[in-house]
C-alpha cells in the first residue's frame, strides 16, 4: 500500500515551519508534512491552507499531522485516515515554536482568521 500512495520514509521535512508562509511573512494554526516530498504546509483552518494546496498541485495524496504528539496520516484522494508509517526525523515542529505560529507574525486577533 505505502507504494501505490508514494510515501517516502527517507525523506525529510522541508523545515520546521509552513514553507510559503515563512516566504510570505504569513502564519499558520497547525502544521501538515507531505508523506511524499517532505513539504511542510499549514493546515486547512489556517488562513492560507497551504497543505491542501500543495497537494493540488504536485498531486501528493498523503499528509502527516507535524504537530508534536499527534501520529495520523491522511489520504487526500480517499479521503480516509492510514496507518501511521514512521518518517524521517524530525516527526513534528519544535516543541518551543508556538501555536499558531511562527512567534511574531500571528496578530492577535488570530481566531477571528480561522477557517473552522
Amino acid at each position: 500500500m505505502a507504494d501505490e500512495l508514494d510515501i517516502r520514509p527517507d525523506v525529510r521535512a522541508s523545515g520546521a515551519g509552513c514553507v510559503e508562509c515563512l516566504e510570505a511573512g504569513g502564519w499558520w494554526f497547525h502544521l501538515r508534512r507531505c508523506a511524499t516530498c517532505g513539504h511542510v504546509g499549514c493546515c486547512d483552518s489556517s488562513p492560507a491552507q497551504h497543505a491542501t494546496s500543495h497537494y493540488r498541485l504536485s498531486g501528493h495524496r498523503v499528509i502527516t499531522s507535524f504537530e508534536p504528539g499527534e501520529e495520523w496520516f491522511w489520504d487526500y484522494g480517499s479521503g480516509t485516515e492510514l496507518p501511521a508509517t514512521r518518517l524521517a526525523d524530525p516527526q513534528s515542529r519544535p516543541e518551543d515554536q508556538p501555536c499558531p505560529g511562527p512567534a511574531g507574525a500571528v496578530p492577535s486577533d488570530w481566531r477571528e482568521h480561522l477557517h473552522l
